[in-house]
Order: structure tokens, then C-alpha cells, then sequence
């Protein structure tokens, strides 16, 4: 399943949860209602709003009775073609597919060639920094370039999302906590990030960091260590690889950070990027106002955002 969070282009509605078939979005609620009412479950399809909310953080904050649910709704509307309204990509606005996460934790150093190339060591233990809500974007939304930097630079990453709590995980079931996986560009002003051993005040800028385009559940999406991974710039190309070159890998991020920190759903943990970052280019090449970066991870899709003057 491909969920996004979405609302239709020139209204005032608020986000709402919707998935994608046959390459159009259908609201997610709706298509669960339509399904209660089809299978006679009248008294329940009157609660939909509790039972599956359209919100896009209540949903998840659900956690796996949520994906049950969606589930259902996703088979119903696959199988039995029912009449209900869908909209085209262009007809609507698209919003990070996690909305508002507790946590944002993410790894530095986590492929072996981005070690090399920040002239950095392979660390004996994943290293771990935090982004805060305020830097999140949608997959369609321009990254802000702040007058505090001249050294914007791009990071695409595979973003692993928290389905249920996790606490003391062990590595053997650790995808079992996996709602699903997303594209995250962890945007870092490397003049601000260099400038003190701490990493933070080069990693959660407003408005810099967009993730999606859709969440694609594990069900879909199985086995994440084997993706290929990849970022241009103004159509060139800058990052090539594949997530089976992670130094720690998904499960192993899950059981480390759950033994440390109780994980929850709709939590983010963005897993590091591969050589060929903007900083480590001769000469570096940092974003500039106008860029256009995209990327993309296999099984998941594309993501491209303009940058911008912050306003």
C-alpha cells in the first residue's frame, strides 16, 4: 500500500489521508466507509471518523490497528471497483506522509563511501543526531535556504516509519515495528553543522527537510536492505547507490536506538546517505537559490523540490 497525505488544490480543507491505486488518490476514510456499508456493518461505518481518522497523525498514532484497517479498505476498493470519488496526481497537494513526529532521529556516517569522502572513521556504533518537526516539508514544497548559510547541501536518505511502540527491540524482529518507508532529504548547512562538534544547528533549519512522496507500507515495500538509492541536481547526477551498503542496517538501527529511546508510532528515523554529497565535491558544490533536487529510492518513487530564499 501507498499511503500520502493530501488535499485537494484551491480549497481551504485540511490534510487528510488518502492512498494511491491505479495511480489516482482515494481518501482513505471514505473508502473504509464505503466498505463498512458495503459488508452491512451500517452502526460502524456512522463511527468511521474514531475508527480510521482522516488525519494523518491520529492515523498513525493508531499504529497497527490503523494498517489493518487501511488494509481493508485498500482490498475492498482493489477488488470490488466500487463507485467513489479519486483524484488525479495533478488535482491535488501533497504533504509529508508523516505529519508531526515525536521524533526525528537520524544517522550520520551510515554508508562506508560518505565516511571516505568526509574523511571521517567507520564508528563502531550508529551515530546519532535529531531534526525536529519544525524542519519538515512536503514532497512537494520548496526547501528554504536561510542568509545564515552559503554551504546548503543535499542528502538523500531512506526514512524508516515507526508503526508501534518500540521499546528493547531485538534486531531478529525489528521490522516487525516498521509502519513503512519514505524518502527524506537531510538538507544540512554544513557551514553552521562544522562549526561546533554538535551536529544540530546544521541539521533542523525551518523548513528544510522534505520527505515523501508517499509512505509505502511493508507489505509492499518487504525488504529494505536492498534499494537502490539516488539524488540529482538540476538533472545531474550526484548520488548513486544502494541501501545494502549501510554500514548499520535497518534492523540493526531499530533494536540500537529502541534499546536507548522508546520509539513511537509515526516516529522518523532517517538512516544516512551515500558519497557524493555537494560538500565533498572538487570544488564543493553547494544548493543555490533555483536549484532542483531530486530524488529517488527504488520501491518508493521520486521526490523533487525546489530551493528558495527563506521568506
Amino acid at each position: 500500500m501507498k499511503f500520502v497525505t493530501y488535499k485537494i488544490k484551491h480549497t481551504l480543507s485540511p490534510y487528510r489521508t488518502g492512498f494511491i491505486h491505479q495511480d489516482e488518490i482515494i481518501d482513505l476514510q471514505q473508502a473504509y466507509q464505503k466498505m463498512l456499508i458495503h459488508t452491512e456493518q451500517i452502526d460502524m461505518a456512522y463511527t468511521v471518523k474514531t475508527l480510521l481518522p482522516s488525519d494523518p497523525t491520529d492515523f498513525l498514532g493508531l499504529g497497527k490497528v490503523a494498517f489493518d484497517r487501511a488494509r481493508e479498505a485498500v482490498t475492498f476498493v482493489t477488488n470490488e471497483q466500487p463507485t467513489i470519488e479519486s483524484y488525479a496526481r495533478d488535482q491535488v497537494i501533497l504533504q509529508s506522509p508523516v505529519q508531526n513526529p515525536s521524533k526525528i532521529i537520524c544517522i550520520g556516517t551510515n554508508y562506508r563511501d560518505h565516511v571516505v569522502e568526509m574523511k571521517s572513521e567507520i564508528p563502531d556504533y550508529p551515530v546519532l543526531f535529531a531534526k525536529f518537526a519544525n524542519a519538515l516539508i512536503g514532497p512537494e514544497a520548496e526547501i528554504e535556504k536561510p542568509n545564515s548559510t552559503e554551504q546548503l547541501d543535499y542528502e538523500v536518505e531512506l526514512a524508516v516509519v515507526i508503526g508501534k511502540e518500540a521499546k528493547e527491540v531485538e534486531k531478529t524482529n525489528a521490522l516487525d515495528y516498521v509502519a513503512g518507508y519514505t524518502i527524506g532529504n537531510d538538507v544540512s548547512a554544513r557551514d553552521l553543522q562544522k562549526r561546533t562538534p554538535q551536529w544540530l544547528q546544521g541539521k533542523t533549519l525551518d523548513r528544510s527537510t522534505p520527505i515523501g512522496p508517499c509512505l509505502v507500507t511493508t507489505d509492499e515495500l518487504k525488504d529494505p536492505s536492498k534499494l537502490a538509492i539516488t539524488s540529482r541536481v538540476n538533472g545531474e547526477v550526484r548520488q548513486v547507490s544502494n541501501t545494502s551498503q549501510l554500514i548499520f542496517d535497518v534492523p540493526y538501527l531499530i533494536s540500537f536506538i529502541s534499546n536507548l529511546i522508546t520509539l513511537s508510532p509515526g516516529d522518523i528515523i532517517l538512516t544516512g546517505t551515500p558519497d557524493g554529497v555537494g560538500f565533498a565535491q572538487k570544488p564543493p558544490q553547494f544548493l543555490q537559490t533555483g536549484d532542483i533536487v531530486t530524488l529517488e529510492i527504488e520501491g518508493i518513487g521520486v521526490m523533487e523540490n525546489k530551493v528558495t530564499n527563506k521568506k
